[in-house]
């Protein structure tokens, strides 16, 4: 091995080492190198060395960054007296928002922007970015989402409904719509306005409407129309003399219309006519022909037949025309003929005794032979004054040794069963009698 050759010390510095620990002057800490940031130390006495015991060095980080401790000292330990890296500022990590999120550009860190959004359906109340800052803290808080979106509902397309036969309602039916919201999905729970499906709506236009809410009370609706169309025939009338009673709705598809006359007039025609599903009456038209009584029959029975269910028969029977019986009764009933003609009465007159008698109905005369027949018949004497009433089925109802006044009468034919039906159906009509 070359031998090392030593050369003495200066004597200044052979002093001071005499007066000095061994380790005063020399490096002690480890060097400090700051990243992101700068240092400027200060020695003790001015050495040569930064990191001498006792250095004391202040730490600066850049702009977005910070360090435990601004000044560090260099300790007989041979550490420094605290951390004094430069770190990166960091703010507290965000809340997610219900229904949303956000997004950032460098996580939590300083100058970091996150923007935030929300789920479909919501709306962002509140600042819709935030920055950290150097002062570890978020430029605005977490916004929220809110729903505003209304739900979206459609309505059924109804197509028009014809009444069925003789109806002039029509069955409806569709399907229950769902509501759909962004936020909620599927709505099932909505109000109706209006009949509810599968029920029968009358004729006309019917405005409908469903209404839907969302969770947040959002509303949605919408509105559609039911629309129910009647087939219908031209109006029929009554014919003069004669009633019509119609089911149904008068004239609707598949309504019938009954045709009756007044008592004293025969139905010509169609007695019923139905409204067909073109619109049409089937049968023909209905007329009221006055009766056409033929008293050139045989037998009185034959006689009688012909009012039979058409008419009431009032027969008063005289010995002769001046009996003071006879002439009041047929006195009280001239003033009377439109109550008689209202309740179909038909007054036939028997006077005298056979073979000198008179019959006649109204202005027709009736054979002598035909006369006597209908008194030997229902039973008539010859020789005194009896008023015989007949009802429409040929029943002698009530008989009268005596006159009686036009209200009597009427009063007894009025209790008849068949009367109480006419009544209702004169009084549709508005057929009545002023005095």
């Amino acid at each position: 091995k070359a031998n090392k050759i030593h050369q003495p010390a200066p004597l200044a510095l052979k002093v001071r080492a005499a007066n000095l620990p061994p380790f005063v002057g020399t490096p002690w800490c480890a060097p400090i190198k700051v990243k992101h940031g700068d240092v400027s130390c200060r020695t003790p006495r001015g050495e040569h060395y930064r990191n001498v015991m006792g250095t004391r060095c202040k730490i600066r980080c850049k702009q977005g960054y910070e360090s435990q401790s601004s000044e560090v000292v260099c300790m007989a330990s041979k550490h420094w007296s605290s951390n004094y890296a430069c770190r990166e500022i960091r703010c507290p990590k965000l809340n997610m928002p219900a229904n949303g999120g956000y997004k950032c550009s460098d996580g939590s860190y300083f100058n970091s922007r996150c923007e935030f959004f929300c789920s479909p359906g919501f709306t962002l109340k509140g600042q819709k970015t935030a920055t950290c800052q150097h002062s570890k803290q978020w430029s605005a808080g977490v916004p929220t989402c809110v729903d505003m979106d209304p739900p979206k509902i459609k309505c059924p397309n109804v197509k028009d409904k014809w009444a069925e036969p003789g109806k002039v309602t029509a069955r409806v039916t569709w399907d229950t719509p769902e509501g759909v919201d962004t936020a909620d999905g599927i709505l099932t729970d909505v109000i109706l306005k209006g009949k509810a499906p599968k029920s029968d709506f009358p004729e006309g236009l019917h405005k409908m409407s469903y209404t839907v809410f969302d969770r947040a009370g959002n509303k949605g609706s919408c509105r559609f129309t039911v629309r129910v169309r009647v087939r219908r025939c031209s109006e029929l009338f009554p014919p003069d003399n004669g009633y019509m009673k119609c089911d149904s709705d008068r004239d609707n598809y598949g309504a019938t219309c009954n045709f009756k006359c007044t008592g004293g007039y025969e139905l010509q025609g169609s007695a019923a006519r139905v409204c067909q599903y073109g619109l049409t009456w089937s049968g023909a038209d209905t007329n009221c022909a006055p009766m056409n009584i033929n008293v050139g029959v045989r037998t009185a029975a034959a006689l009688l037949d012909q009012f039979y269910e058409k008419r009431r028969l009032l027969i008063i029977s005289a010995p002769t025309a001046a009996n003071h019986n006879y002439r009041f009764q047929m006195t009280n009933l001239q003033h009377a003929q439109c109550g008689l003609d209202l309740r179909h009465v038909t007054v036939i007159e028997l006077v005298g005794t056979y073979p000198a008698q008179i019959g006649r109905i109204r202005h027709t005369l009736l054979p002598p032979l035909l006369s006597l027949q209908l008194r030997l018949l229902l039973q008539i004497p010859q020789r005194s004054f009896q008023m015989v009433l007949v009802d429409k089925q040929g029943t002698d109802k009530q008989r009268y040794p005596f006159p009686i006044t036009a209200a009597e009468l009427f009063t007894t034919i009025d209790t008849f069963p068949l009367r109480k039906d006419e009544m209702v159906l004169q009084q549709e009509a508005g057929q009545t009698c002023q005095s």
